[in-house]
C-alpha cells in the first residue's frame, strides 16, 4: 500500500503534479466522505495528476465555538491510515486557529489553493462552505473559476444525499450504543487506538485477564459505556474478544473511565504495545453487580455470547 504524503502546515508551496484538491474536516471518513475522496482520486488519475486533501486540526467547530468541545471519530493516525487505504496521494493538515478562521474565501483560494498548491481542479460537494462566515461555496467557486484558472468538479446533491450520512449521525449512534448503525454509516468498524498500560490486574484473579488501553488522543469519541464484541490484529494475527468501556462499578469506587479488553485464547504480554480495536457489536450496558461471583458469572455468559457471535465455539 502506497504511503500518503503528509504535510503538517502549508507555509511554503507544495510540489505536486497537476493537483486535484478537495477541502474538508472529513472526521470519520464515512461513506459520504469516501465518495468524495474516490472521485478526487479518479479525477487525478484521468489527467495523470496527484490527489490532495486539505483538512484542518483541531476541528474548526471547537475553535470557532469554544464552549462546544467536539469529540472526534478519528484521531490523526486513524484518518491517515484510512486515506492510505483509499489511495490518496497527499494530505495537507492546516492548523485551525481563530486568526485562520477570519480568512475570506478569496484569501483562502488565492493564498492556499493557488499560490501554495497551484491547484488544477477543485472537487467539492454541493453543500460545502469555507472561508470567513462560510462565504465560500459552490456558487462562489463557479463564479470565480476563470479568475483563478480553476476547474471545478461538483459532487451533486443526488449522490451525497442518497447516502444520507453525517458525522453527527454517527456520533449520536455511538453515544447510544448503536455500534452497528455507526459502522454501516462509516463503511468499516469504529476503531479505538491506544497503548496497553498496567492496571490493577483484577481480571486475572477471576479468569478474565484484560489489557488496559490508554487512548492516543483525549479528543477521541468514546461510545456508550458497556460491553462490546471486538476484534484486533496482534503480531499479524486476527484476535477476538470483549471490551468493557466504563468505570467498573463492581470493583472500584472511583468514577474514572477505563477501556479494558479481554482477548480470547491469548496470554502474551502486550504492555507498552500499540493496539487498535474494531468495535463490532454492543453486547450489554455496564452494570454494578452484587458480588464478584455475580460479575464472574455474567462475564462467562458474555464470553459465550461473543464467541458464538464470531462463530468461535
Amino acid at each position: 500500500m502506497k504511503k500518503v504524503k503528509v504535510f503538517n502546515g502549508i507555509d511554503k508551496p507544495i510540489d505536486c503534479r497537476k493537483p486535484i484538491v478537495t477541502i474538508g474536516t472529513f472526521d470519520g471518513m464515512h461513506l459520504g466522505h469516501q465518495k468524495i475522496i474516490k472521485q478526487l482520486i479518479q479525477s487525478a488519475k484521468e489527467i495523470d495528476g496527484e490527489s490532495v486533501l486539505i483538512t484542518f486540526y483541531p476541528h474548526p467547530r471547537s475553535v470557532i465555538i469554544s464552549n462546544e468541545p467536539i469529540k472526534l471519530l478519528q484521531n490523526q493516525a486513524e484518518k491517515i491510515n484510512k486515506l492510505e487505504e483509499l489511495g490518496l496521494d497527499n494530505l495537507v493538515i492546516i492548523p485551525f486557529t481563530n486568526e485562520f478562521s477570519k480568512q475570506t474565501a478569496i484569501e483562502f483560494i488565492q493564498g492556499i489553493i493557488k499560490d501554495k498548491l497551484n491547484c488544477h481542479t477543485l472537487v467539492i460537494g454541493y453543500d460545502h462552505h469555507f472561508g470567513n462566515n462560510r462565504e465560500g461555496n459552490l456558487i462562489f467557486l463557479q463564479e470565480n473559476a476563470k479568475k483563478f484558472h480553476l476547474e471545478i468538479i461538483e459532487i451533486p446533491a443526488r449522490e451525497i444525499d442518497a447516502i444520507k450520512i453525517s458525522s453527527t449521525k454517527i456520533r449520536n449512534s455511538l453515544l447510544e450504543g448503536d455500534i452497528q448503525t455507526a459502522n454501516s454509516f462509516l463503511g468499516y468498524p469504529y476503531e479505538i487506538s491506544g497503548v496497553v498500560v498496567s492496571g490493577q490486574q483484577f481480571g486475572r484473579t477471576i479468569g478474565f485477564p484484560t489489557a488496559n488501553i490508554s487512548l492516543n488522543d483525549s479528543n477521541k469519541l468514546i461510545p456508550k459505556h458497556g460491553v462490546y464484541a471486538v476484534k484486533t490484529e496482534i503480531h499479524g494475527k486476527e484476535r477476538f474478544g470483549m471490551l468493557n468501556i466504563g468505570i467498573n462499578p463492581t470493583v472500584q469506587d472511583t468514577s474514572s473511565m477505563k477501556l479494558e479488553v479481554h482477548l480470547f485464547d491469548f496470554s502474551a504480554d502486550l504492555y507498552n504495545e500499540s493496539i487498535t480495536l474494531q468495535l463490532i457489536n454492543y453486547i450489554r450496558p455496564e452494570h454494578k453487580f452484587d458480588s464478584i461471583d455475580a460479575l464472574t458469572k455474567q462475564l462467562k455468559k458474555d464470553e459465550i455470547f461473543v464467541r458464538d457471535y464470531f462463530s468461535l465455539q
